[in-house]
């Protein structure tokens, strides 16, 4: 689709992504999709393309992408890691267990790494509430966590990149 090409975006894929979805009405939430499957996230460039080429003003692309969780407006890593916040892992540590997340990263919550290998994230609940504390890495849960074990679980998906 529309990858960047020698820096610059490749407007002309875009366009065809615009004609595909023109006789959609409300087609803006499949059209930011498809560029996100693109690039791995939604660059500024391509939303002020958007806005020009479709007419929606871009302060209501931004504010469709900040509204739907599962849009991003930065590049994530290739290893997503979910810390559990809800209420059985809350009790069970969750916040050790992102203190050890970001202190085993050098990042917070809703960063990336510098090396693009981990996105961190808190959620409201992965839905493992007899597993707690745990955590989601990609599609995998790891369940029953102390500290010690996510330096593991790091070590694990440093190893095998997901690419």
């Amino acid at each position: 689709m529309a990858k960047e090409m020698n820096g610059e975006m490749d407007k002309e894929s875009l366009r065809q992504l615009l004609e595909k979805h023109e006789s959609e009405p409300g087609a803006l939430i499949p059209i930011l999709q498809e560029i996100q499957e693109s690039f791995g996230y939604l660059p500024e460039e391509a939303l002020v393309f958007v806005s020009e080429e479709v007419g929606i003003p871009l302060g209501k692309i931004y504010g469709v992408v900040t509204f739907y969780s599962q849009l991003y407006l930065s590049p994530r890593g290739k290893n997503i890691i979910r810390v559990c916040h809800g209420t059985a892992c809350h009790i069970g540590g969750a916040e050790r267990i992102s203190e050890a997340v970001s202190e085993e990263l050098g990042v917070g919550e809703g960063a990336t790494t510098e090396d693009g290998e981990f996105t961190v994230e808190r959620v409201a609940c992965l839905g493992c509430c007899s597993l707690a504390p745990c955590v989601m890495v990609n599609d995998e849960t790891h369940a029953r966590l102390s500290p010690r074990k996510i330096k593991r679980i790091v070590k694990k998906y440093r190893k095998t990149r997901v690419d």
